[in-house]
């Protein structure tokens, strides 16, 4: 078929890559480069570099405004496909290509509507992560689904890992899709179950609260990991979360209390301790927990939040 993709992250590779290996891919559009860094260099999206490292044309807009719709209308596509554009496709973009434009949304549809489904799948605890491709209708993701897939991913995958894995998988079950959308054969399904929805995460949303039981605060902390981060205040001060995991042995701090270890920052919950491995303090680079702990005062205790 004759595609023109949208997408902007590194998830979105792996799909752009497959379609452009099977069809013939006319256009992608892609956000315009973002200054990236400490000098805030101006760098090209990742789906940016890999359109042009196989040759194909790149839309950069920060917008599906009436140019771009005249400029993909001019390309004549067949399909649409988009994955983590980072934008809306409104009419009469959205009716441009002949059969539309599907979506590869990294949830089992229609549970987590919206920007950060891996990250509230994950918050809430949700035992089943999957991706789906559905027809994209100016509702927020409510269209029918072509297909969905359940993804194995490991039980103490952060947002970055989990999403890692989704965008792996959902490459092949897009191209699925396409194909049978080429072949006349495909027949899509209204969406059916709870809706739920996953809007774009704040800094709020990664702040832990020692007061909840260890695994609902675990979870937050795989859902926020890496942004927009997990983070506590000791003495006043933010300190970012950068990594851990469950505790071993039998110390067992009261909620929200930190004590040193030689490996590790224990920090008590309402029911069983995290084990902190990796902080990063307000202004400085991240750094071992334990180094951190040990700058501080060794066996010294203090309170999350305080």
């Amino acid at each position: 078929m004759r595609l023109v993709f949208a997408g902007t992250p590194a998830v979105a590779v792996p799909t752009l890559r497959l379609l452009a290996s099977q069809h013939e891919v006319a256009a992608v559009i892609t956000r315009p480069d973002a200054p990236l860094g400490r000098k805030r260099v101006l760098t090209p999206s990742p789906v940016a570099a890999a359109a042009e490292e196989r040759g194909l044309e790149v839309i950069k807009a920060a917008r599906l405004d009436a140019d771009v719709t005249e400029r993909i209308s001019a390309l004549a596509p067949e399909l649409g496909v988009i994955v983590a554009y980072g934008g809306l496709v409104r009419e009469p973009l959205l009716s441009t290509p002949e059969h539309g434009w599907i979506n590869l949304h990294f949830s089992l549809l229609p549970a987590w509507r919206g920007a950060a489904p891996v990250q509230r799948a994950l918050i809430a605890g949700d035992d089943v992560l999957g991706a789906s491709v559905f027809q994209l209708v100016p509702e927020l993701d409510a269209g029918d689904v072509y297909d969905s897939r359940v993804i194995d991913v490991p039980h103490d995958a952060t947002a970055d890992v989990a999403l890692d894995a989704l965008a792996e998988s959902g490459a092949p079950l897009t191209a699925e899709v396409v194909a049978s959308i080429a072949a006349g054969s495909a027949s899509p399904q209204p969406q059916s179950g709870t809706v739920t929805l996953a809007p774009k995460l704040s800094l709020s949303d990664g702040l832990l609260d020692f007061t909840r039981p260890f695994t609902e605060v675990y979870a937050r902390l795989r859902g926020v990991t890496p942004e927009p981060g997990a983070h506590t205040t000791v003495d006043g001060a933010r300190l970012k979360i950068l990594a851990a995991e469950p505790a071993s042995g039998d110390e067992r701090p009261a909620p929200g209390v930190m004590t040193g270890t030689k490996h590790a920052v224990l920090i008590g919950t309402a029911t069983d301790p995290l084990a902190v491995t990796r902080v990063q303090p307000a202004g400085k680079p991240g750094m071992a927990a334990a180094d951190w702990w040990r700058g501080r005062r060794e066996g010294e205790s203090t309170v999350a939040g305080s």
